[in-house]
């Protein structure tokens, strides 16, 4: 039982601080909503920000990572020159993104148009190429810290870079909260405005937050691994066998992630052309990243190298174990979230976003984005659970074949659909090509032999998760329609969305354990552990 234990302890560590950031990034996303609603600047400014995101997932947190954690781990273990290694991936990555930093800013206007054309006949995109160049240098201190996190996640520690992320929504309110105490308007803080008075170019701005943001990230996480005895310091990069055979692993899998990237440019392609459907879709995304951050990053993180080193050991039964376990953590916390989004989207929406520039218009739009994403939210981690099984096994190209396939899946649908169903064809894209995704990596997993089989102890517990959230989704929707009048009321409106959310745990939590879908505790020994 100690491994398993171990496992989800690690789980809950990611989890907690992923949910932390998440928290703080709704505390965000409501400043910005409230300030800017759904307007040109908010929709400039979430595209801008945008960029950098991308490039940071496919740089960092998608490809490279999954190449570098097996490598690294391997070498830890073996006894290897394991800090060289990572001093030369570090040395190599901030050579290649210090130009790609300095390549964007100058395109920065083809970027924008190649994520949100749409723009290209309004004032939203001169407003996005300016924000977007103050924004840009995030990719290079953000994917330096997703290295620094690989070299903690594989030698097991996982806290310093699981609470990183949170520096970068406390630096961001902090910006928006500043900006309201100087009397500014946000429409005018987030950009670089020009002082009368002394005819300076001055940056109170929240689009300057996000390197700001970036380099406080990579600072905790340096400090991390020097501490951990993993001092990582610039010096002339060089090409060894080591970072030949690291480029030979990740580039099926940059290919794979750029797919991904490509996935999300659609959505954002075929929103740009509706007015308000950027910053909609944003908004709504935020609410389905809640519990895919929460669950979803926390099992990637924890499980691909704890996956690597049981496969290397030819652990089969461990694997097979940790395999099964993490696909039932994720299946049992995102089954009821999926259900939840889906029966009460407008409760949820209407609370978090409806107030100032956001009305009810655009949380009736937002809320149905949220209804659809969270169709596809069990998808979205069931890839992060079957993921590991191939970069495990440095198997990178076959993801990389599925990924082209769901990227069909996902423009012939959000385009096809949207000119019939408008900005919402987007959502339906996004989810029906996650869905389709996890049945072709789990046909792949079918060859992969006992380490990737189900056990009967998940068979057993699905079809009990899924009644639980079934019955748990009845007892939202009434509880629902009898808060109704308290919902809809100034401040007893927040309390109301609590106690429905408190109901809703309580009920799922209450019939998953007498249906035998989990047992409470489970859960209590993971989190006595952490403290």
């Amino acid at each position: 039982m100690t491994q398993p234990i171990r496992l989800v302890s690690g789980f809950v560590t990611v989890g907690f601080w992923t949910l932390a950031s998440r928290l703080l990034g709704f505390a965000r996303d409501i400043l910005i909503a409230a300030y800017l609603g759904a307007g040109p600047v908010a929709e400039a400014f979430l595209i801008a920000f945008s960029l950098p995101n991308m490039f940071r997932r496919f740089f960092a947190e998608g490809a490279f990572n999954m190449a570098f954690v097996p490598l690294f781990a391997k070498k830890v273990e073996g006894g290897d020159d394991a800090l060289g290694f990572a001093r030369d991936a570090f040395a190599g990555m901030l050579l290649l993104l210090s130009l790609f930093t300095a390549a964007g800013i100058v395109l920065m206007p083809a970027l924008v148009l190649a994520m949100a054309s749409g723009f290209a006949a309004d004032e939203r995109f001169a407003l996005a190429v300016e924000y977007g160049r103050l924004a840009f240098p995030y990719i290079l201190f953000i994917s330096l810290a997703a290295l620094l996190s690989g070299v903690l996640n594989a030698t097991g520690r996982f806290l310093a870079a699981a609470a990183a992320p949170v520096l970068l929504n406390v630096i961001f309110i902090m910006a928006v909260l500043i900006g309201a105490a100087l009397g500014r308007p946000l429409s005018d803080s987030i950009g670089v405005s020009v002082d009368e008075a002394l005819g300076l170019r001055v940056g109170d701005t929240l689009a300057l937050s996000v390197p700001i943001a970036g380099a406080a990230q990579f600072a905790l996480v340096w400090w991390a691994a020097s501490r951990a005895g993993f001092r990582l310091t610039p010096r002339r990069p060089r090409l060894t066998p080591e970072l030949k055979r690291l480029a030979v692993i990740a580039a099926p899998a940059a290919l794979a992630g750029g797919v991904v990237q490509v996935n999300l440019l659609i959505g954002r392609q075929v929103a740009s052309f509706f007015e308000g459907a950027v910053a909609w879709l944003s908004y709504a995304d935020r609410l389905y990243q809640l519990p895919l951050g929460v669950v979803g990053i926390a099992i990637g993180v924890v499980l691909l190298p704890d996956l690597s080193r049981r496969l290397r050991a030819d652990d089969v039964a461990g694997g097979r174990d940790a395999f099964n376990r993490a696909g039932e953590m994720a299946l049992a916390l995102t089954v009821p979230a999926a259900m939840a989004l889906a029966v009460i989207p407008g409760p949820i929406v209407d609370v978090l976003f409806r107030r100032g520039a956001f009305d009810a218009a655009d949380a009736a739009a937002t809320a149905l984005a949220v209804a659809v994403y969270g169709a596809g939210l069990p998808a979205f981690v069931l890839q992060k659970v079957l993921q590991p099984l191939f970069f495990a096994r440095e198997d990178t190209r076959r993801p990389f074949y599925y990924a082209l396939v769901a990227l069909a899946v996902n423009a012939g649908i959000a385009i096809g659909l949207a000119p019939v169903i408008g900005y919402i064809a987007a959502a339906f894209g996004t989810t029906l090509a996650g869905w389709a995704m996890v049945a072709l990596l789990w046909r792949g997993s079918r060859r992969m032999g006992a380490a990737a089989e189900l056990d009967a102890r998940f068979l057993r517990r699905l079809g009990r998760i899924v009644a639980s959230s079934a019955l748990m989704g009845v007892v939202l929707l009434v509880a629902s329609r009898a808060l109704a009048p308290w919902l809809e009321q100034g401040a007893t409106r927040y309390a109301a969305l609590a106690l429905l959310v408190f109901i809703g745990i309580a009920a799922y939590f209450g019939l998953g354990h007498l249906l035998g879908a989990f047992r409470l505790g489970e859960f209590r020994r993971a989190l006595r552990r952490q403290r």
